[in-house]
């Protein structure tokens, strides 16, 4: 609740700088780390977020590791920024431009301060993956549109909520089995296997964590107050859908569920939805307040 009414105000001051198509700019820079990857691996290295270096006066680093790419190079790189993009701007359809902007932009602040803070604190100096900020987005998607259905390794036909599920299970995976890095690489090349593991297992649990954190902040925050629940913003989304394909048709906008009638019935005649029903109906004013909520 304390974060929809932090949001609501900030939206109300400051919506009208919001970022539209922010996905565009986040796929572009991931674009510009992939040629600095396969091209000058050397310059590459400079996009990376490194705190040690920061503190040494390399500041660029807090930005430009927005650039770092999400995943190694390879021929599924076009799928993903396909599968991206669609996420990034259904969301920001969704929710709205400023929401959208503050969900990625807080992820990417909380990562970047962690990053810095385990740093001050441990002297671990570890480089967090932009594959956090983009799961975080999945998990906000799959929320808000559980039933789109996808191709599972582009062969097997499967909701968007249980391949959620699906990588959930392997977070949590990846967050207890990344422990075992530092035995094996101590075995390996010793004191420098090391240190490199618990960068490694560092930059791992803690973006695990703050992906996951932002993204229950952002929901659970939102979820009490009845015009953000996802619910019901996905409600909003599909009668707007409604009403515009049945004006693209010549039809008409509104009908009342009970009656029948429609705007075409009277000047008068006023349309509301029902919150309390199951599902996207709408009645007059005669109906809205005496119908029989629907289940």
């Amino acid at each position: 609740m304390l974060v929809n009414n932090f949001l609501a105000k900030l939206e109300r001051k400051y919506g009208r700088y919001a970022i539209k198509n922010l996905i565009i700019y986040l796929l572009a820079a991931y674009g510009i780390g992939y040629v600095l990857l396969l091209t000058a691996p050397e310059a590459y290295s400079y996009l990376e977020l490194n705190p040690q270096l920061v503190m040494r006066g390399q500041i660029w680093r807090l930005i430009t590791w927005i650039c770092t790419v999400p995943e190694s190079f390879s021929f599924f790189i076009l799928f993903m920024f396909m599968f991206q993009y669609f996420i990034g701007s259904s969301l920001e359809r969704y929710w709205g431009s400023f929401r959208y902007n503050c969900y990625i932009f807080s992820g990417i602040f909380f990562m970047t301060i962690s990053s810095m803070i385990v740093y001050w604190v441990t002297g671990i100096s570890m480089s967090p993956s932009t594959y956090y900020i983009n799961m975080a987005s999945f998990l906000a998607f799959a929320v808000c549109f559980p039933d789109i259905q996808v191709y599972f390794m582009m062969i097997i036909p499967l909701k968007i909520k249980w391949l959620a599920i699906i990588d959930g299970i392997y977070m949590i995976y990846e967050f207890i089995a990344v422990g075992k890095y530092k035995s094996l690489y101590s075995a390996a090349y010793g004191a420098a296997g090391a240190q490199y593991a618990s960068q490694l297992i560092w930059a791992t649990r803690v973006s695990i964590i703050v992906s996951v954190l932002n993204f229950i902040l952002f929901y659970f925050g939102t979820r009490k107050m009845k015009r953000f629940a996802p619910k019901e913003m996905h409600r909003r989304y599909v009668y707007k859908k409604s009403v515009k394909a049945a004006s693209n048709n010549g039809g008409t906008k509104h009908r009342c569920a009970i009656c029948g009638r429609t705007e075409k019935d009277g000047d008068n005649l006023v349309f509301r939805y029902c919150s309390k029903c199951n599902g996207n109906y709408e009645f007059c004013q005669d109906h809205l307040y005496t119908h029989k909520h629907f289940e």
